[in-house]
């Protein structure tokens, strides 16, 4: 496990929820109606990152609907990290001009992925020729397909890059997670045995100790996360906190450091629950988000104080 947590290889911030699109897989709830949060808010998080991340993902909902909030944001990130950190955005694309990437070129954006290359977003990926275009005339080199799968979602090697990808029955759509809008119209994973936690975007490494996928949290709006999807109850508010103070308190937290193990059905073991026990009320819920959100429910106070804080006196290192 990492001693550092003012160092971080990656960050994973849904800073708007607010989106064109209004796709039925969506995790988080994102449409023309979804949650937003201030500049203020959003200056405040940044203040509260780690003093070192190698590199920041800005996505949504869509980041270009926010595109003033957007702008502002990298700003304040060239402000406070330089190009010391490489800034990624996930766009679905469609409101993607040539004049608007060149602002966000300049303002430090080096990675472009498009999410949105399949049958449920509105586009159904019918503008990738003329992104395509847009990227080639900016000078934006197309490096690979399917970044998550080929290894475009790492540090990348070229210095302005773009990849695109999409929800697919193997990858995003076959994985989902059981949140938000896949929830709502039952289109989530069922399937006991896929341990998304284990895997990228999951929650394991996000206290590092492993080399073989990034040392990534994640911060939805404001709140901090172990993983993409997010826990139930959020780890910590990065309005009003360090991070670096969060992880610390995870670290010590012997429920979090099972997840950061991607061993979601082990993090009950010190508080009585067996690994037999979660194994079967997994199999009952057909997937292990929706066993991570019930056992956070049911043992909030074995693993939170009253004010929502982490108990740190489970383990001492």
């Amino acid at each position: 496990m990492k001693k550092d947590f003012n160092h971080v290889e990656s960050l994973y911030w849904v800073f708007t929820q607010l989106c064109n699109d209004d796709c039925d897989h969506c995790y988080n709830d994102s449409s023309p109606f979804g949650a937003r949060i201030s500049k203020e808010d959003c200056f405040a998080i940044i203040e509260n990152m780690p003093d070192r991340v190698d590199r920041l993902i800005l996505s949504g909902g869509e980041p270009l609907s926010e595109l003033k909030l957007l702008y502002a944001i990298l700003d304040k990130i060239q402000e406070k990290y330089g190009d010391e950190t490489q800034v990624m955005l996930q766009t679905n694309g469609d409101l993607l001009s040539k004049e608007k990437l060149e602002i966000l070129i300049e303002k430090g954006v080096r990675r472009f992925d498009i999410a949105s290359i399949d049958r449920y977003h509105k586009k159904a990926g019918s503008r990738l020729a003329e992104l395509a275009e847009i990227f080639e005339t900016c000078g934006v080199n197309g490096t690979e397909k399917d970044p998550l799968i080929e290894g475009g979602h790492y540090l990348a090697e070229n210095p302005l890059s773009w990849g695109y990808w999409g929800a697919t029955e193997e990858m995003w759509l076959g994985g989902n997670w059981a949140r938000g809008k896949a929830v709502k119209n039952d289109i989530y994973k069922k399937d006991p045995d896929h341990n998304f936690c284990n895997i990228l975007s999951g929650a394991r490494n996000f206290l590092g100790g492993y080399d073989d996928i990034p040392n990534e949290f994640s911060i939805q709006l404001w709140r901090i996360n172990p993983c993409c999807p997010g826990t139930h109850f959020p780890m910590g508010d990065a309005r009003k906190e360090k991070v670096v103070d969060v992880l610390e308190r995870a670290s010590k937290n012997l429920v979090f450091r099972m997840l950061n193990e991607g061993k979601p059905l082990e993090m009950g073991k010190h508080l009585g629950v067996s690994e037999e026990e979660a194994k079967a009320k997994n199999a009952d819920l057909k997937n292990i988000c929706l066993y991570c959100d019930a056992f956070m429910k049911c043992h909030k106070d074995e693993i939170f104080d009253k004010n929502g804080v982490m108990h740190t006196d489970a383990v001492q290192n």
